[in-house]
C-alpha cells in the first residue's frame, strides 16, 4: 500500500478505540454528575448555547475558509449549500438529518455543475 500503516483498517481500528478509551469514561462521569440536573436549568441552557455556537463558528470557518478538497469549490456553491440547509432544516420543523442531508446534497450537485 502506498499510504502506508495509517491506510490500513488495522490503523483505523486503533484509532477508533484509542478515541473511546479517551473520551467514553468522561461522558459516563458527566452523565452521572448531572443526573440531578433539570433539562432546563441555567447551567444546561449555557452549556447548549456554547455548544451551538461553537458549531456555528466551526461551519463558518469551513464555508469561509475551506482546506482540502473542498478549496476547489466556489464560494457561492459553499454558501447556497449553507442556506439550502437552513431552510430545509427550519422547513423540516428543525429536523437536524434533512437540513444536513439538503446541504450535502446541494453543495454536491453545485459542486459537479461547477466544474
Amino acid at each position: 500500500m502506498s499510504g502506508g500503516f495509517l491506510a490500513t483498517p488495522e490503523a483505523a481500528l486503533i484509532i477508533v478505540l484509542v478515541a473511546l478509551i479517551a473520551h467514553e469514561p468522561f461522558r459516563w462521569l458527566g452523565a452521572y454528575l448531572g443526573r440531578g440536573l433539570a433539562g432546563d436549568s441555567e447551567i444546561f441552557v449555557w452549556v447548549r448555547t456554547v455548544a451551538t455556537a461553537l458549531v456555528a463558528g466551526l461551519v463558518a470557518r469551513l464555508v469561509l475558509f475551506p482546506a482540502g478538497v473542498l478549496e476547489a469549490i466556489p464560494l457561492a456553491v459553499r454558501l447556497t449549500a449553507v442556506v439550502a440547509g437552513i431552510a430545509v432544516f427550519l422547513w423540516a420543523r428543525r429536523h437536524l438529518g434533512a437540513g444536513v442531508f439538503s446541504a450535502a446534497a446541494v453543495l454536491l450537485a453545485l459542486g459537479v455543475l461547477a466544474q
